[in-house]
């Protein structure tokens, strides 16, 4: 599955039966046939008399989907397959097996147009994949509110310029940037996972530590003003 491009990769392997196969289980051709694969393209492939077929590998399109709906975006697929014999056409059938780690691809819908093989199918992200993409928002939202009950604090107890928590809210500003490109699938910049939770943890981290830092400096200023107005003794 390649979604920025909308296509589907398929890799197909001709099965000889019944006359066309030299031997029963075998991959062997008997005859040289002709199949065509019918979809953003037409694709054709030969076999040859004697030998196995080759592995051929067609794209199909992808509609009825966007990539920026990550990680909820499912799409629709349609491909079709002719196989003839000196220009006679020959009956064939369709075996499918999804091999993406990233993607579920079910057939929806077969059917057989004279002698064509028509193929529906809809394809949506695996279950690992959705569960990921949820614990990683849930994750992005938990050390945003952390960084802001920190933040809080700070301000409340009107402390100064506290290395330690500044340091920790900078990482984690910068740190959500490498969780969120980890993202199973390499989703595009402004999907709904960045609207859902990305955007709005870098927003509150990066307001959280300019507030903290504001304040620590206003806090310092005044203890060093306090400090030059008590005379020595």
């Amino acid at each position: 599955m390649d979604p920025s491009a909308l296509e589907l990769s398929l890799s197909v392997v001709a099965i000889p039966h019944g006359s066309f196969a030299a031997e029963p289980d075998s991959r062997v051709f008997t005859k040289a046939v002709e199949v065509t694969t019918v979809s953003l393209s037409t694709t054709t492939f030969h076999t040859t008399a004697g030998e196995p077929a080759p592995l051929q590998v067609v794209s199909a399109g992808l509609y009825n989907g966007t990539p920026t709906d990550y990680p909820f975006d499912d799409y629709d697929t349609s491909v079709g397959w002719v196989a003839s014999v000196n220009g006679q056409d020959v009956p064939l059938s369709v075996t499918f097996s999804d091999s993406d780690p990233f993607f579920v691809v079910r057939p929806t819908r077969t059917a057989t147009a004279g002698q064509a093989t028509l193929m529906d199918a809809r394809a949506g992200r695996s279950r690992a994949t959705f569960i990921l993409a949820w614990f990683m928002m849930i994750a992005m939202w938990a050390l945003a509110l952390a960084v802001l009950g920190g933040a809080e604090v700070l301000v409340r107890r009107r402390q100064g310029m506290i290395w330690p928590a500044l340091g920790w809210m900078a990482a984690t500003l910068f740190a959500l940037v490498g969780l969120r490109n980890a993202a199973p699938g390499s989703p595009p910049i402004g999907s709904l996972m960045d609207y859902v939770a990305f955007f709005w943890a870098e927003g509150i981290i990066a307001a959280s530590l300019a507030c903290a830092a504001a304040f620590g400096v206003r806090n310092e200023r005044r203890s060093l003003a306090a400090e030059k107005a008590v005379p020595p003794p």
